[in-house]
Order: structure tokens, then C-alpha cells, then sequence
């Protein structure tokens, strides 16, 4: 892996066995990278994440989207549907690449952050407890933190929890976010739905997260590009 200065690089990531596709984005002067976890039946090529990243690459952040289960596994999970809520394997997957990460030249010693969506929030939350000193904050967009369980007493990572004020998720999310013990705050998007497609809500959701994120990663972090 190398300093990239193009809009994306394509990787391949060992992890267990396996090796999983990611896009990867890292502004030249950056020293902070987003980490994004997909939701059940979403992937890399998800638009709504993608936009998101954009965002945060316009303030200077590099993102490194991937997907959490190799071509074969969403064959099978389209069937059963099964791999997709299996929280554990996929937590280990972000473990995988988070220690990857560490070990490139291109991005050894970074601040790090995740950004899960959907059931990605439990992946981002469950693998921050496992590597609390890796991760330095944790957004996460019409989520499900509640499929973290046990491991949100654990997480000691600032998160920040967006959900739409018309979700019907909105009482999970305030449930999980009781437990963690960590600075933590929930955003509700007035109207949104979980989606986040109504007029200006997926922008208002990318805003908060780079906000949280510059607020957390800042230190290690370049000035916004637009400065």
C-alpha cells in the first residue's frame, strides 16, 4: 500500500483464511483514517456509505471501505441469510483489518475510527472493545448497537450514534448507548427515516459524523482540506 493521491485504490485483505476486496482513499497529508463497517445485504459499492466517505475525505480523512464477506459468502448469505447478522465473525473481519492496517507503511500509526451502518454498528462497536487502543472513534449511521450486546459494557471508544427521528430503531439505539460507558451521544435526524433518503438527511448524517470524528481524530488529524 502506498500514499495515494487518486480518488481510490483497490486492496485485498487477508483475514482468517480468507481475503476480503476494499476501496481505499487517503488524502496525501492525511493522519487519520475511517474504517467503514456495511450493513446486512450492503457492500463496498453501497452509495450511501460512499457518500458519506466523500465527505470525510473532504476533511481531510482518509477511508478504507470494505467488504466484510468474500463473493462465495454472499451467495450463501443470499440464501439463508445467515452470515450477515453473525456479529462475532464480522467483528473479527474489522479486528483483521484493523491489525492489517497497523502494519502498512502507508498507514502505521494512524488515528483510527470506524463507521458502522445497519447491523455494521454492532461489527464497529463489538471490534472497538476488542481493540480499545486502536480505535479512536466510533460513528455509526441507522444502526442496530443493539446487536452488540455484551460487548457495549466494554467499549470504552467515543461514540456517536445518528438515527433518524422516524425510525422505529431510535429506542434500540438509545437502549445501547446506556450501556457504553465511554463519551458517547446520540444525533436524531428529525424526519429521517433508516434509510436516511429523505432531502438533506444522509448530508446532515455525513456532517455529524465529520464533526465527531475531527472532534476524536483531530489531534492526528490534517486541517479540513477547504481551509
Amino acid at each position: 500500500m502506498r500514499r495515494w493521491t487518486e480518488p481510490e485504490q483497490s486492496l485485498r485483505i487477508p483475514s482468517g483464511g480468507v481475503v476480503l476486496e476494499g476501496s481505499f482513499a487517503l488524502p496525501a497529508r492525511a493522519r487519520a483514517l475511517v474504517v467503514f463497517a456495511h450493513g446486512s445485504g450492503s457492500s463496498l459499492r453501497s452509495s450511501r456509505n460512499r457518500f458519506v466517505a466523500e465527505a470525510l475525505q473532504a476533511d481531510g480523512l482518509g477511508t478504507l471501505l470494505f467488504d466484510l464477506l468474500t463473493r462465495e459468502e454472499v451467495q450463501q448469505d443470499a440464501c439463508d441469510g445467515q452470515l450477515r447478522f453473525d456479529i462475532d465473525l464480522l467483528a473479527r473481519r474489522l479486528g483483521d483489518v484493523t491489525r492489517w492496517l497497523e502494519q502498512q507503511e502507508a498507514t502505521r500509526g494512524m488515528a483510527l475510527g470506524y463507521f458502522g451502518a445497519s447491523t455494521g454498528a454492532a461489527v464497529a462497536l463489538q471490534a472497538a472493545a476488542e481493540h480499545p487502543r486502536a480505535v479512536r472513534a466510533i460513528v455509526a449511521r441507522g444502526g442496530r448497537p443493539d446487536l452488540a450486546a455484551g460487548a457495549l459494557a466494554r467499549v470504552r471508544t467515543p461514540t456517536l450514534l445518528i438515527v433518524g427521528g422516524a425510525d422505529e430503531r431510535v429506542r434500540l439505539n438509545r437502549l445501547a448507548l446506556e450501556r457504553i460507558v465511554a463519551p458517547k451521544q446520540l444525533a436524531i435526524v428529525p424526519e429521517a427515516t433508516h434509510l436516511f433518503e429523505e432531502p438533506g438527511a444522509l448530508e446532515e448524517a455525513a456532517r455529524l459524523a465529520g464533526d465527531w470524528f475531527m472532534r476524536y481524530l483531530g489531534d492526528l488529524a490534517v486541517n479540513r482540506l477547504d481551509a
